[in-house]
């Protein structure tokens, strides 16, 4: 301000001087002091000038184009000029950080809408999409009532009581594909209100699966032990004679099997979804395999019939296959001995090994038993289910046989496959991929 004055101060000094030496010489005061006062007004308009080209600026001009202005103005307009920059700075990076919020919040494996008072829809990341079927344009300002029906939202909306989730089957979901969603609303702001979803379907079907085979294992060791305890209660409180006593401690070890065996596959499937991968390079030689479940279907066959059934063992004696042997065996085995169990006496049993033109390899396992229905195919492998549970019960059978196999085969990298037509019989197949397959060369004759 010092400069500013005295600037002003010279200017008009200067306005003085010109009008003192230059006004008619008889009254050169007056001459100086119209000077002084031309000098002020001009003065006067040219920092008007500056202030006006200053304003225009802060009202229209870019950031990049402000006016070169000396003292003052020059200095407002600089200020000006660098507040307005950090502004802008501050802004880009406001919105690169939402930017990146968003980008987050689309990227989220929970579905997220945006709701304003009214409970319009503002916003939904492409989950929440996925989950309720929303247009992210189409529906912007939509009501969400008029989207999402399900009486049981309609209820956890009006009842206003936000500490609990409701789960509501999604509007996308089909009898194919059925989705189950677990939504949350949370107000916050003035009136506004999230709503967060998540798809539990998965969840659902985890708990579902989990009752059903402790209500399975409960069902299934609490037959026998019924039994058991039946009979011990009549050994103990009956004079029987020794043929008696004979028959029912025949009749008890066979209950006792039975829960061995179902115990034994329960450690199995444990041991299975709990175990590290089989190797990879460790070779098993194929027709070992093939030669121990033979002797195993060989003796089952003979214990459950008394004609034995017909069977057919193919196996090459120069192939090898990578994995644990011990599950191998048990996969192999389990289709045997559930082609024994389930074939009447006097049937044939095929199994072979093929060796296929891509390097792939098969175990296949036919045989002329009553067949299964198209309906019970999907389900076979699902532990402790079965087509004919009476059937079961006179086989032996604890359910879980397939589950083992199937668990077997993906663990490694094979494919199971089931081909069956009632009344013609069954054909189970285990696909191997070709790198778990090894051709050895046959030494020269």
């Amino acid at each position: 301000m010092f400069w500013r004055a005295l600037r002003f101060f010279l200017f008009q000094s200067v306005g003085a001087l010109l009008g003192y030496f230059f006004w008619p010489l008889h009254d050169p005061l007056r001459g100086a002091l119209l000077g002084a006062v031309l000098a002020a007004v001009v003065w006067l308009l040219i920092d008007l000038r500056r202030g006006f080209s200053l304003l225009r600026w802060l009202r229209q001009g870019e950031l990049a184009e402000w006016p070169e202005l000396p003292g003052l103005w020059g200095e407002v307009g600089a200020r000006a000029r660098s507040l307005l920059k950090a502004r802008e700075r501050d802004l880009a990076q406001s919105d690169a950080r939402l930017t990146d919020f968003l980008s987050a919040i689309q990227h989220s494996p929970n579905g997220v809408v945006l709701l304003d008072p009214q409970g319009c829809i503002e916003w939904c990341n492409r989950t929440a999409t996925e989950h309720f079927g929303f247009d992210p344009q189409r529906d912007l300002q939509q009501h969400l009532g008029n989207l999402v029906r399900d009486p049981a939202f309609a209820a956890y909306q009006a009842a206003q009581d936000f500490s609990h989730a409701v789960v509501i089957p999604s509007p996308r979901s089909t009898v194919s594909r059925p989705m189950r969603l677990s939504v949350d609303l949370h107000p916050y702001g003035e009136g506004r209100k999230l709503l967060l979803s998540r798809d539990v379907t998965a969840v659902e079907l985890a708990e579902t699966m989990r009752r059903d085979f402790v209500a399975n294992v409960s069902h299934e060791i609490r037959t026998p032990l019924t039994v058991l305890s039946g009979f011990v209660e009549t050994l103990q409180n009956l004079p029987l004679s020794p043929e008696e006593q004979q028959r029912y401690l025949a009749l008890m070890a066979q209950q006792a099997q039975r829960m061995q065996l179902l115990v034994s596959d329960l450690l199995t499937l444990s041991r299975l979804e709990g175990s590290p991968p089989p190797p990879a390079d460790e070779w098993r030689d194929v027709k070992l395999l093939m030669e121990h479940c033979e002797r195993e279907a060989m003796a089952l066959s003979e214990l459950l019939s008394a004609q034995s059934h017909q069977f057919t063992f193919s196996a090459p004696a120069d192939v090898e296959l990578a994995g644990a042997s011990t599950e191998l065996l048990s996969a192999m085995s389990n289709l045997v001995s559930n082609a024994v169990r389930y074939t009447p006496a006097g049937g044939k049993i095929d199994v072979q090994w093929n060796m296929l033109a891509d390097g792939r390899a098969e175990f296949s396992v036919q045989d002329t038993g009553p067949g299964i229905a198209p309906e019970h195919l999907p389900r076979l492998t699902e532990r402790f289910y079965r087509v004919d549970r009476s059937r079961a019960r006179e086989t032996g059978g604890t359910g879980l046989g397939l589950a083992i196999v199937k668990h077997v085969a993906q663990r490694h990298g094979a494919q199971l496959r089931i081909n069956s037509t009632p009344g013609q019989g069954s054909r189970f197949v285990i696909s191997f991929p070709a790198h778990r397959i090894c051709v050895r060369a046959r030494a020269a004759s």
